[in-house]
């Protein structure tokens, strides 16, 4: 019997042993096919046409998801970072003839909008052609191909032109009816992150922010687009108080929003015939995935001079292991001393894209900003948001570059601790006692609303934030304090108005910080490198957590309202002070 016994946990543990070994062969075949797949270069051939698809989710920089990609994504993301690459990369490359815009569904904030338009217009100085189509064009994705050589619109089609509204969800209604209370403390009028918790409806001073930053986004595409359409901006107006979603698409070629309409197998043609393809001869296309692996024919730097981009984006120091996306200050403060002490890096460029988050998060990121000042010019680049801990990050720099549409701004601080006592005493009939060693030992209790100490405490808490905050904005930006107030208080700017209250130094994107790290670090030649860098594979396979998946498809069904959903969900973790900007607007 033991013998038995024996042999038989001895076949258990091969079997056990085995099975672990083959899934770990496994995952590394698996991997390496993967890897050896995505990573292997693209050829070009002649008379090449990119095609890129606007559909899908944009996001300041994309890592794929391993297990995405194993149980299929419906909804494709991509990285705006290697949507500027390639339109660049498409520009250099004398084998491709032109870009073919395909639009769609497609998710994107009005920076990075404009960022992907600004790169078409460079790109249109090649001399080559951008031809653009769409069965349905959002507002969006008709502001990007505005820019096109020809606007093709099907002869069934839409196209989206209405100007903008800002929408927010408010939550109040609901945490009523299920017996939670929202202890709100804040500074600033406009500090309005905490109105969907304690009101159903936008306050005055929320309202007057909102219309200012929408209507300031709203000259700004009417004004491009009329560049580019030649049609005036009176005429851009009035068409959107007719909206034109909803007209014949004959009127879209009298108004001269199109120049002719097409169905999909007549616009094919169309790119034959601008590429010299014969009828029967097949289209060179290129996509946003074969365009990432096209190398650029630029000779290597041999200077040894590095301008350092380092990309922080997302919630600072939120769930950034749900979606991808989350800037963790402890990585960040180790990312920036190792590039303070790299000596082959002349300058960074902070590449921020957040709308806030952790207060004690964003001032411990200040300090390692101020401490890289010291060693070498910082220059920050502002993405979609730049606002509220995402300014606190940035207020430091040598100098700002923001989009003209990025949302910055919002300095004011706010506490949020929720009362669940409705909830759990008067509605599920739970009751809590405590014993406690000294008075405010039970301070955030959730099963009980603060007492008049406490919430003096609290406030005292937020005051101290706010006023530390203001006074690393006036220190960076050189400015008195007084100056600072006046247009702090927690309000958003737009990157146009910004610079007019001198919160921000220049109008551009990334390209431009970048000319201005080497013109401050003093350096003609160098090589750009981007950090942090992007997991392989394998490792970005072990790095996913289930999680995350789940996120993603959450993000999927929810949309536009997933945000807001998820700051409720990460609210018990969540620092008790917050430098965010309004999570829940949407913008369209």
């Amino acid at each position: 019997m033991k013998e038995f016994l024996k042999y038989t946990f001895a076949t258990v543990c091969g079997l056990i042993l085995t099975g672990v070994v083959f899934t770990i062969l496994g995952i590394i075949s698996l991997a390496g096919m993967v890897a050896s797949t995505s990573g292997t270069e693209t050829i070009v051939k002649d008379r090449s046409v990119f095609v890129l698809e606007l559909k899908g989710n944009v996001m300041e920089r994309y890592q794929e998801n391993p297990i995405m990609q194993f149980l299929g994504e419906d909804y494709a993301t991509y990285g705006l970072d290697d949507i500027l690459t390639s339109i660049r990369k498409a520009k250099e490359n004398d084998k491709i003839k032109g870009i073919y815009i395909d639009a769609g569904a497609f998710a994107c904030q009005t920076a990075s909008m404009q960022a992907i338009r600004r790169a078409l217009v460079d790109f249109k100085e090649s001399g080559k052609f951008i031809v653009a189509y769409a069965g349905a064009y959002s507002q969006g994705t008709y502001y990007i191909a505005s820019v096109a050589d020809k606007v093709i619109a099907n002869p069934s089609g839409s196209i989206g032109w209405h100007g903008l509204s800002a929408q927010t969800m408010f939550l109040k209604g609901l945490l009523d009816k299920v017996g939670v209370e929202m202890q709100v403390f804040r500074v600033g009028t406009y500090k309005s992150a905490v109105e969907p918790y304690i009101a159903t409806e936008m306050s005055p001073a929320n309202r007057e922010q909102t219309q200012a930053f929408i209507g300031s986004i709203w000259q700004q595409i009417l004004n491009e687009v009329s560049e580019s359409r030649k049609i005036s901006v009176d005429s851009l107006n009035a068409l959107a108080s007719r909206n034109m979603d909803l007209q014949p698409a004959e009127l879209y070629l009298s108004t001269g929003l199109a120049d002719t309409l097409m169905y999909k197998d007549e616009v094919l043609a169309y790119l034959k015939q601008l590429t010299d393809c014969k009828e029967d001869e097949k289209l060179n296309t290129l996509s946003l995935e074969d365009m990432v692996n096209v190398k650029r024919n630029v000779p290597k730097d041999k200077s040894g001079n590095v301008i350092a981009v380092y990309y922080a984006y997302g919630e600072i120091d939120g769930d950034e292991s749900a979606d991808g996306e989350g800037i963790n200050s402890e990585k960040v403060i180790k990312d920036l001393r190792k590039l303070r002490e790299d000596e082959s890096v002349k300058a960074v460029v902070l590449r921020v894209n957040s709308p806030g988050g952790s207060a004690y998060g964003s001032e411990q990121i200040w300090r390692e900003v101020s401490l890289l000042k010291q060693e070498k010019p910082v220059i920050v680049s502002m993405g979609d948001y730049a606002a509220s801990g995402g300014y606190y990050i940035s207020c430091a720099a040598d100098w700002i570059v923001a989009e003209p549409t990025t949302l910055t701004g919002s300095i004011g601080i706010f506490g949020l601790v929720p009362n669940a006592e409705g909830l759990l005493k008067d509605k599920l009939g739970l009751n809590f006692d405590v014993v406690k060693t000294n008075e405010l030992a039970d301070l955030g209790d959730l099963t009980r609303p603060f007492n008049e100490e406490e919430k003096a405490l609290m406030q005292g808490m937020v005051n101290k934030g706010y006023e530390l905050f203001t006074k690393r904005c006036a220190d960076g930006r050189k400015m008195n304090i007084e100056d600072i107030k006046k247009i702090a208080e927690g309000r958003v700017w737009t990157g146009e108005m910004a610079k007019d209250l001198k919160l921000v130094d220049e109008l551009g994107g990334l390209d431009e910080a970048v000319e201005v790290a080497a013109s401050h670090a003093k350096i003609e030649r160098y090589t750009l490198v981007s950090y942090p860098e992007k997991e392989d594979f394998l490792t970005s396979l072990l790095n996913t957590q289930p999680s995350r998946y789940i996120s993603s498809r959450m993000q999927e069904n929810f949309g536009e309202y997933y945000n807001g959903l998820r700051f409720v969900k990460n609210l018990k973790d969540a620092d008790r002070l917050q430098a965010r900007m309004p999570f829940d607007v949407v913008i369209k």
